[in-house]
């Protein structure tokens, strides 16, 4: 028997594991797996090339509870140990700098998984356990050890009487991690980190029914003849997963199977997915689903998986995969992800940023291909992955360039251009007098109903861009098409190309209109409204609220949280009221002369033109609503 002391350069290691990861320090199991794992597959890779002599098999990795012992086993059936490889892997826990750790590392919150960046994966086996155990034999033939630790620098190591390859760990549970001896709670963490491990995993047993060959005794208590009760090893993980195969190995079925599998609480089908697969200049699989997400920006973000060798490592991956696709789901694997600590905890470096720019790629790729191949299907799936793409412009400048291909502008009237179509399709009726295209658009169909029906009446062309960061992605595809302004339908902007017509003579003289102009703004509260008289249409509105297009697309880009810049969060709202010098009304309240008269005038027809804006609520759409009566009675 061998005593002696674990080579670290501090004496008190333990109990800085213990302190450091304590707020993570479940992730104890998914290092022991992966270890076993990992020794697995080595034995497999030295039996494929002839160096191991020995019988591959199937090996598996089994977890045992044994609750009344306090004690938690990992069995594994990979390469095994030998004593001297015990010295060398468990003992000489040597790293250099110890003190420059404890002093970089002095503060609990920056723990953040130290333990995997010092090689020290093992040793969170003492975050749960106050004594650990290593019984292990190696496929050499070399006698078994066994390795006792009560988590001081004391270690004994031991001949042992294990006849099977392998590695046993023996977790004697200390007492403030008693949850771990539970079945539900080691089940859920497997579930968790170990859920696409390469190698299969038992925990437990489970009863089956099997059909029994003939001859077979049947048990007293199996009533059926035909089947017979038997105890099977319950494998809780599926060591091939969608993502490891080739995508002309899958079907649409396959890849819908796998979502469940990944989101077993998420019912709706996605709509499509993305395969990855590259190998270089890195290693990266994987498989991305665009689920339905309609115009939400406080959706759930971090439900892609990202994961190294079929080990999971964290469902926070910002910085691999650009934030506008974070809203996806999916799984990413790579074993080039640079890792700084204890799998987890992403290093952003070049590599990192050739990835992200990859998957970029390989979704603008993706997306075009779809709406080329199928482009009526592709419509119809616009409004439920335009936030994705319109949040992909505004914060990708790779994705920008190739979304010409595929990013589409609906109309209310259900029909769908591209940029170009959009511009060819304009040119003809839709340019102002500096010769640029107008592009009209409302924020809400019904808000905005009188104005679009207006503009459809002439024959022009209305969008419909409603996501809460239009007013942003409209700024830039001004700055980049020099030859389009957007306009929205309820702009005062607007009154050029809708409503005016250059032949269109006032019947008012300018006198009786700068008599109106006085009366109007006697009524009309000066602090939200600016009065302006318009030679407009005989069919156009008498009064027509517009809102000055810069101040407006201002004040949005503020709310949707890119206008701080512009210190206009607190912006009042301001108005024009249009009035039609061209209506009766106008003619009406000029030629009324009992004031009275004339203020009940402006005030139903201002608050008709509010009501037709959603402008109109509270105390004054009640005094609004008894007006009206009264005016019905009269």
């Amino acid at each position: 028997m061998t005593t002696g002391k674990i080579n670290v350069s501090v004496e008190n290691i333990f109990p800085l594991i213990k302190k450091f990861l304590y707020s993570d320090h479940e992730i104890f199991l998914r290092e022991l797996v992966s270890n076993g794992t990992d020794a697995t597959l080595k034995l497999k890779h030295l039996t494929s090339i002839g160096e191991a002599k020995v019988e591959y098999g199937n090996p598996l990795i089994e977890i045992k509870i044994d609750k009344e012992a306090k004690k938690l086993h990992i069995i594994d059936q990979g390469m095994g140990m030998t004593s001297s490889e015990v010295e060398k892997y468990i003992n000489q826990v040597a790293f250099s700098g110890a003190e420059e750790f404890l002093d970089k590392y002095k503060d609990a919150a920056k723990d953040a998984g130290i333990i995997g960046h010092f090689g020290l994966g093992f040793y969170s086996a003492f975050m749960v356990a106050e004594k650990v155990e290593i019984i292990t034999k190696s496929y050499k033939d070399e006698p078994a050890a066994h390795w006792i630790c009560d988590g001081s620098p004391e270690f004994t190591l031991e001949p042992s009487d294990k006849t099977t390859r392998g590695t046993e760990i023996i977790l004697h549970i200390a007492e403030d991690s008693v949850e771990f001896l539970e079945e539900s709670r080691i089940k859920s963490l497997l579930n968790k980190y170990n859920k696409f491990m390469p190698i299969p995993i038992k925990f437990g047993t489970r009863t089956e029914k099997i059909e029994q060959k003939k001859g077979e005794e049947v048990a007293a208590e199996d009533k059926d003849d035909t089947f017979k009760s038997v105890e099977v090893d319950n494998i809780i993980n599926n060591p091939n997963p969608a993502w490891t195969k080739l995508p002309t190995e899958l079907s649409e079925e396959d890849y819908k199977n796998f979502y469940h599998e990944l989101y077993p609480m998420q019912f709706e089908e996605p709509l499509f997915n993305i395969h990855l697969n590259v190998d270089y200049p890195f290693n990266l699989t994987g498989i991305l689903y665009f689920p339905k997400l309609g115009s939400d920006m406080q959706i759930q973000k971090d439900k892609i998986q990202l994961y190294q060798n079929q080990v999971y490592v964290t469902d926070n991956v910002e910085g691999i995969v650009p934030e506008f696709l974070t809203m996806l789901k999916g799984v990413i694997d790579s074993p080039d992800i640079p890792l700084n600590v204890s799998r987890s905890y992403l290093q952003a470096d070049g590599a990192v940023k050739k990835i992200s720019n990859y998957i970029t790629r390989k979704v603008a790729d993706k997306l075009k291909a779809l709406f080329t191949e199928n482009r009526e299907d592709f419509e119809k799936k616009w409004n439920d992955i335009k936030i994705v793409l319109e949040y992909g412009m505004l914060s990708e400048d790779k994705f920008y360039e190739k979304s010409a291909g595929f990013v589409l502008y609906p109309t209310v009237n259900g029909k769908y251009f591209t940029l170009e179509e959009l511009k060819e399709n304009l040119k003809e009726k839709q340019t102002d007098k500096n010769g640029k295209l107008v592009v009209l658009y409302a924020g809400n169909k019904d808000a905005q109903h009188s104005y679009i029906e207006t503009a459809n009446d002439k024959g022009y062309e209305v969008l419909l861009l409603d996501s809460p960061i239009i007013s942003h992605l409209i700024q830039k595809l001004e700055a980049d098409n020099s030859d389009l302004t957007f306009v929205r339908v309820d702009s005062d902007h607007i009154d050029n190309l809708i409503n005016k017509d250059e032949n269109t003579i006032s019947k008012l003289s300018d006198e009786e209109k700068e008599n109106l102009k006085i009366v109007l703004e006697g009524f009309v509260p000066k602090q939200n409204y600016s009065v302006q008289l318009e030679a407009l249409d005989s069919q156009a509105a008498p009064f027509i609220i517009t809102q000055p297009e810069f101040m407006r697309r201002m004040k949005e880009m503020s709310q949707s949280g890119g206008g701080g810049m512009f210190g206009m969060g607190n912006m009042p709202e301001m108005y024009n009221l249009v009035v039609n010098t061209n209506s009766e009304l106008a003619t009406n309240i000029l030629n009324t002369s009992d004031k009275s008269a004339q203020e009940s005038l402006v005030k139903q027809a201002l608050d008709l033109a509010k009501l037709s804006q959603n402008l109109l609520k509270g105390e004054e759409l009640t005094a609004f609503v008894k007006r009206s009566f009264e005016l019905i009675k009269s």
